[in-house]
């Protein structure tokens, strides 16, 4: 057992309790063999139906990675089990050399430095941008503390700086509800930044955005990576081809092909099963 999670039981902090979250660090996550994920024989199976089997995958720090598949491949079921969302019916997952994401709740995992962004976009749009970021800012939200926070100086060069990263620095007093389609999925992406995360979870994040907006969402992505390690999971075959190096190909919970977008494309079971070419 990794000495963080004996730690947590002398403390006395049950599985899912909130302070145990607040006290978690992401940077003690243990990089040490450059892996920050790592995936092994991760089987689930719902009413007798294999969603992952076997599932066998790893993401290096800093990797910008893309997972392609055909719709029931297992792409949404891997996410829950690295969020904590779904329990795995066997096989490990880590976060690092030693935080097995198997035996954490889904606010522990997040407080450890994973962020998932969902297909929809989900912001506060009767509030502006700057609150939606303020209000996403990693840090204790207690109620007691809460009430008495401000918003200093830090936390407006937090802000600014994260409005500069999505481009959204001419939008920081407007109502989220407000936005374009494709500045909401920014905006959420930029509270996704305020929390820290090491690993972001990006699941189709350029459906429904124009063409304008998926290439500044590719350039986004590329400035992130080496900072972040990015996991996105997309359909846009070009927008794959302009964001990432490697690609995983995954079909029926298992790991088809892997390796640059020209290989896997030309491999002949990825076109029977999901390029249909």
């Amino acid at each position: 057992m990794p000495p963080w999670f004996k730690k947590k039981q002398q403390r006395g902090f049950g599985s899912g309790d909130a302070g145990y979250a607040r006290l978690v660090d992401n940077s003690a996550v243990d990089l040490s063999h450059g892996v920050i994920l790592y995936l092994e024989d991760i089987t689930v199976s719902f009413d007798g139906f294999k969603a992952l089997d076997r599932l066998t995958l790893s993401i290096d720090d800093g990797e910008l990675r893309c997972i392609i598949g055909p719709n029931g491949a297992g792409k949404t079921t891997m996410m829950d089990c690295i969020t904590g969302k779904t329990r795995p019916d066997s096989g490990s997952a880590y976060f690092g050399q030693a935080m097995d994401l198997t035996r954490m709740t889904e606010p522990e995992i997040a407080a450890m430095g994973i962020g998932r962004k969902f297909q929809k976009p989900t912001v506060f749009e009767r509030h502006s941008v700057f609150e939606n970021l303020e209000l996403a800012l990693k840090r204790d939200k207690r109620v007691r503390y809460s009430l008495v926070a401000q918003v200093d100086d830090e936390v407006r060069d937090r802000v600014s700086d994260t409005l500069q990263r999505i481009r959204l620095e001419g939008e920081a007093e407007r109502m989220a509800g407000l936005l374009s389609h494709g500045q909401k999925q920014w905006l959420e992406i930029g509270m996704l930044l305020m929390q820290e995360p090491r690993l972001l979870l990006l699941d189709e994040p350029v459906a429904g955005m124009t063409d304008d907006e998926t290439e500044r969402t590719a350039e986004l992505f590329q400035s992130l990576a080496g900072q972040h390690s990015l996991v996105v999971v997309e359909h846009d075959m070009a927008f794959v081809a302009s964001i990432a190096s490697i690609v995983t190909v995954l079909h029926e919970g298992r790991v088809l092909a892997e390796g640059t977008l020209d290989k896997v494309q030309n491999e002949p079971q990825v076109i029977e099963v999901y390029l249909g070419r």
